[in-house]
């Protein structure tokens, strides 16, 4: 469920996350530091925990860091962001990171990091979507009700569902 999100989508992530999982691109990381963080997901940042866990590996940020971080562009914090730009560089050299990969590095991060899930809410949403799927294809009736019985009293709700393949 991750990579249906607007910054996995907007940034290619989730065709490249496809390819490499399927063999047809060479998972590549950003930097040889990030490969025990990102090696789950084939070179490709998905869930917040990689974003905080690469502000630490790479930048030196503790947890509680890694969080402000998080947070700053989960609210696109513009400010805070800067800021957060310059240590992530600064701790990136402390590193022996050159400052364009640092900045690069933070950058990939950037776009995923404002739309990202954490990989718990991620797997939840994941299991909620089969289920709906499954009920949905197996039982249209009994889904369809209990979308209807969900949505009483709003005229407008109800009256936007679609009640296709639905016999009646």
């Amino acid at each position: 469920m991750a990579l249906f999100r607007p910054g996995p989508l907007d940034s290619g992530m989730h065709d490249e996350f496809v390819k490499r999982k399927n063999g047809r691109f060479p998972v590549t990381y950003p930097h040889k530091l990030l490969e025990p963080v990102l090696s789950e997901t084939y070179g490709v940042i998905l869930y917040q925990e990689q974003v905080m866990e690469s502000a630490r590996v790479l930048a030196g940020y503790s947890l509680g860091q890694a969080d402000i971080l998080r947070r700053a562009m989960g609210k696109k914090q513009v400010e805070e962001m800067d800021k957060q730009r310059t240590i992530f560089v600064n701790g990136c050299k402390d590193n022996n990171i050159k400052e364009d990969l640092a900045n690069k590095i933070f950058n990939l991060i950037e776009t995923f990091a404002g739309y990202g899930f954490n990989k718990s809410h991620s797997a939840a949403y994941a299991l909620l979507s089969f289920q709906t799927a499954y009920l949905k294809t197996y039982y249209p009736e009994y889904f369809m009700a209990a979308v209807l019985s969900s949505a009483q009293g709003n005229t407008d709700k109800i009256s936007s569902i679609k009640l296709k393949n639905v016999k009646t």
